[in-house]
């Protein structure tokens, strides 16, 4: 009998941590997560006295459909964005706390996501590097990181942002279903 509960307490422990789809951190904390940095970037765009215009790089729209591993993905545009706020943000009209708070919770929400996905899914997309490269080169260092680029920036990765919650809702409303 002992045997048998313990076959059943270790299947159930080896499926619940395998599947990355039931993740525990996705369950509880990506929304709330999410929910914040969103309203971080309202905060900025409270705060902003930029005008604002059409970023000059455009994304390549395919990607979010084409992605073979929505987790990888998204893991790896909040890493992305991670990195671009990390630049000289000094001329954006934001307060550094409001920034910090905002990169603390972005990191924070990936590397969350990261705990579920298993190591050997850590393949980058390039093509979505090269596009945030092109938008620190081109947006940011072409318009020597003024507030006008700043505020460009924080557009971008709003719209990012949304796309990625839907993106993970998705798997999330996925992942419930299957579970039925």
């Amino acid at each position: 009998m002992l045997h048998r509960i313990f076959f059943l307490c270790l299947f159930v422990a080896l499926y619940t941590s395998g599947s990355s789809l039931r993740c525990r951190w996705m369950d509880h904390k990506f929304r709330q997560c999410s929910e914040n940095s969103l309203n971080l970037l309202e905060t900025m765009a409270n705060n902003s006295t930029n005008t604002t215009e059409d970023a000059e790089v455009t994304f390549p729209k395919d990607l979010y459909s084409q992605a073979e591993d929505k987790l990888v993905f998204t893991v790896q545009v909040l890493e992305e964005v991670s990195v671009l706020f990390e630049e000289d943000h000094s001329s954006a009209s934001w307060e550094k706390s409001t920034v910090e708070h905002f990169l603390s919770v972005v990191t924070r929400q990936a590397e969350g996501l990261r705990s579920c996905v298993s190591e050997k899914m850590n393949k980058k997309n390039k093509k979505l590097h090269m596009y945030f490269k092109r938008l620190s080169r081109h947006v940011l260092e072409g318009k020597d990181h003024s507030a006008a680029a700043w505020e460009l920036i924080r557009k971008e990765i709003q719209t990012h942002l949304l796309r990625i919650d839907q993106l993970i809702s998705s798997v999330l409303t996925k992942s419930a279903t299957s579970s039925v």
